[in-house]
């Protein structure tokens, strides 16, 4: 489970850029429940923050880069962005984004691993990150598609000192690798990585892609909501034996996200 103390390593941040905020802002209000502050609206800069009965959950942007798909970017907790960035660097991963200060809220900095899979960091100031996790309408998981999963395993092993416990998939579907922060134990798990040949990986043209996955109450009423506002479902509905019910959606600019009705036990 995804918790708020944000250990090094776990999961802290999640921001999305879209081609277009206010349509963004309007669907995962209408799928998650989420209300939007806008914190500017200006050529230089249009974005702002999702809340959840009150509480951010995630941040929006303009999607800004060229060529680049709109996507949710995942950020990780870390002492010192810049030793992590050193440490990327040697592990044969690329920097994106040098590591900045936001003011007084932290100092981030943005990657691709070996393969090209996208993912950030952040070392907290003032923030430590989202309020609100492992509710409804809030991030549960996280999850990296890959095509080469003992490559994955140790570069982001060998960077967030991440361990791993491998679970069959039910009809011979493969490996399921189980992700939890260096130190803690398995309740503490945050996410999971599999591997997929580069043909399944069409949205990043074969390269590995990090997604959310978000809790929902009802897994078809919310793609229901999704399908209704633009979005389409690349998987599911369908059950997960211990895990709960879920589909792999993607909203009106393709940005890929689950939804997941956990299983009550």
């Amino acid at each position: 489970m995804i918790t708020t103390d944000f250990v090094p390593g776990s999961p802290c941040w999640i921001d999305l850029g879209a081609p277009d905020v206010p349509a963004a802002a309007a669907f995962y209000g209408a799928v998650l429940g989420w209300d939007y502050e806008s914190m500017g609206e200006s050529e230089e800069m249009e974005g702002g923050m999702f809340r959840k009965d009150g509480k951010i959950v995630a941040g929006l942007g303009k999607l800004t880069e060229e060529g680049a798909r709109s996507a949710w970017m995942i950020y990780y907790s870390v002492a010192d962005a810049d030793a992590t960035t050193q440490a990327v660097e040697r592990a044969g991963g690329t920097v994106r984004v040098p590591p900045r200060d936001l003011d007084e809220w932290g100092r981030m900095a943005q990657y691709d691993d070996p393969l090209g899979g996208q993912f950030a960091v952040w070392q907290p100031g003032k923030d430590s990150g989202v309020q609100l996790v492992d509710e409804p309408g809030s991030l549960s998981w996280t999850e990296l598609y890959t095509s080469d999963a003992p490559a994955a395993k140790e570069f982001y092993g060998g960077l967030f000192g991440w361990r791993f416990s491998d679970m069959p998939l039910p009809g011979g579907g493969g490996t399921y690798a189980l992700i939890t922060p260096a130190g803690l134990p398995e309740e503490r798990m945050h996410g999971g990585l599999m591997e997929l040949p580069e043909e399944h990986l069409a949205l990043t043209g074969g390269r590995p892609y990090w997604h959310p996955v978000f809790a929902v109450e009802d897994c078809d009423a919310a793609v229901a909501k999704v399908t209704g506002n633009g979005g389409s479902v690349q998987m599911g509905p369908e059950d997960a034996e211990g895990v709960g019910r879920l589909a792999v959606c993607l909203d009106p600019s393709n940005a890929d996200f689950v939804v997941l009705a956990p299983a009550r036990g």
